[in-house]
């Protein structure tokens, strides 16, 4: 049979991204304290189309992500864009995985009690690795609500901090680094801008990220206030 998605395509039309969405796949990743853990993930997988292929077999998007199942880290993060590539005849290929990541605590407060995070993997390689860690920390305040002069404070919301890696680092202390930072703060008397320059201060002084970006969202009475902070700017 007649291979037409890779068939020359004489309009020279470059498509920059096909693929498939919203893939749900089981996943095991690296748990600092079990080593592993089973979770769902939500993935996406895209490559470039050249402009002279009419298209591409999105089957074999599947097919890839099938001969990586099983444990999952970095490595083979880079290993499946790898395949991507080579399989599809592509110039760059685009990763992104969305999953829940449930980190065990022990504290005298709450003791081995289980809390999730929504954590997202998104890389690319083209010609090089490109690979962001995203995770999605809540910030919890049972106090009363108010609004300051400078924005909304008290019933808080959610922190969101993407990092581009220098070495490999746990999930659990990339949580523990933006958490420890907030720890000691009353966050009644916090503004979204203030919580922001903190958490952006103490990533940039870990020395351990090429790049970072922190979002700040504080949500009450039926809008939010948020805060943005990105280095190198």
């Amino acid at each position: 049979m007649k291979d037409i998605q890779s068939s020359a395509d004489s309009r020279r039309i470059d498509i920059r991204k096909v693929g498939v969405k919203t893939i749900t796949y089981p996943i095991t990743v690296l748990d600092k304290s079990k080593r592993t853990q089973s979770t769902i993930a939500k993935v996406n997988m895209y490559v470039n189309l050249p402009h002279q292929f009419k298209g591409t077999h999105m089957s074999r998007f599947v097919e890839i992500l099938n001969q990586f199942h099983g444990d999952f880290n970095l490595k083979t993060f880079q290993s499946i864009l790898e395949e991507m590539k080579r399989r599809l005849d592509a110039e760059a290929a685009h990763l992104e995985m969305d999953f829940p990541y449930f980190f065990q605590e022990n504290s005298s407060d709450a003791p081995r009690s289980l809390r999730r995070y929504d954590c997202r993997l998104h890389g690319s390689l083209d010609g090089k690795l490109d690979l962001q860690v995203e995770v999605d920390v809540p910030l919890a305040f049972t106090g009363e609500h108010h609004v300051s002069q400078n924005g909304l404070t008290g019933h808080w919301g959610m922190m969101t901090v993407s990092v581009r890696m220098k070495s490999f680092l746990w999930i659990e202390d990339l949580i523990a680094l933006v958490e420890n930072a907030v720890a000691s703060r009353s966050l009644e008397k916090e503004t979204v801008e203030s919580l922001c320059l903190q958490i952006s201060d103490v990533l940039l002084a870990s020395g351990a990220f090429q790049w970072y970006k922190v979002v700040v969202k504080n949500s009450a009475n039926g809008y939010s206030a948020f805060a943005v902070s990105q280095w190198p700017h």
